[in-house]
């Protein structure tokens, strides 16, 4: 009886591991969860920057604005001169915020006392669906 319960104890010491394929599923299991994770982490990404780049054009549109009251009236010919300080003052803005989140500079054109910013937006390329502006 003692020998069967020594069978018994070899036979359930040999099955406490896990096998290889065992593991091998876990792997798979764990890389699929990353995958979901990634794609869904990813669109929330693309989101977070056109926000951010929204909230830039404001931040750009307020400078103008400035621009415009410190020099009576008169919009700047580009947004470069936003950037450009004198030797009393900083510049309105640095020279990196005059590009989007994507890092391509933003579109301004100015229409007697109006004007528009414009992000090319995710693809890069001004005049498509997904330009953003103000």
């Amino acid at each position: 009886m003692s020998e069967m319960r020594r069978d018994e104890r070899r036979r359930k010491g040999a099955r406490s591991g896990f096998t290889l394929v065992e593991l091998l599923l876990v792997v798979c299991i764990l890389g699929i969860l990353y995958a979901g994770v990634k794609l869904v982490m990813t669109g929330q990404d693309e989101q977070a920057r056109i926000t951010m780049t929204r909230g830039s054009i404001g931040t750009i549109e307020q400078a103008v604005q400035i621009f415009a009251m410190k020099h009576n009236g008169k919009l700047p010919d580009a947004l470069e001169e936003l950037t450009q300080g004198t030797d009393s003052e900083p510049g309105l803005l640095r020279a990196g915020a005059i590009t989007d989140s994507w890092g391509t500079q933003f579109g301004y054109v100015k229409q007697g006392k109006k004007f528009t910013i414009t992000s090319a937006g995710p693809d890069g390329e001004m005049g498509t669906d997904d330009d953003i502006t103000n």
